[in-house]
């Protein structure tokens, strides 16, 4: 079965996002509260960026910043690269081997309607893989197994 982006890997996400301007430091909350790893930046309804869990490790923290006067412009991803819904889940996860990433905003158009990370494709191939288990051991172990004569 081919696993698209959406509906089979995200759905009805509740985007969190913030502005360029916004203080490292809400990123940092906003991230803390969610229980998430990375944060939208969004002008409007345009998607200009991307904030990791690694960019404030590497671009705030390493590099001594003030999380109270950054502003996220100064650490964020410009421009990140996206999927779009009809992607599938293997092409997220060529993606995000070949370019080093845990998390890939999903855009449709010029809207955007989630964030797919990799602990979500993780899920998906986890559920996929125990059901082939499963179909498997009903083969081997169940009732569809041989003919009785």
């Amino acid at each position: 079965m081919i696993r698209k982006i959406v509906p089979d890997v995200i759905s009805d996400q509740v985007l969190q996002k913030l502005t360029p301007r916004d203080s490292v430091r809400a990123a940092a909350k906003l991230m803390r509260d969610k229980k998430i790893a990375a944060v939208l930046v969004m002008e409007g309804e345009r998607l200009v960026g991307i904030v990791t869990e690694r960019d404030m490790t590497t671009r705030v923290v390493a590099a001594g910043l003030n999380p109270e006067t950054a502003v996220i412009a100064d650490i964020m991803t410009a421009n990140p690269d996206t999927l779009s819904p009809d992607d599938t889940a293997q092409d997220a996860i060529r993606m995000m081997i070949s370019r080093n990433y845990r998390h890939l905003p999903v855009v449709d158009g010029a809207k955007v309607v989630g964030m797919v990370s990799v602990r979500d494709l993780y899920a998906v191939y986890n559920t996929e893989l125990e059901q082939d288990l499963k179909d498997r051991n009903a083969f081997i172990y169940g009732e569809s197994y041989g003919a009785m004569a």
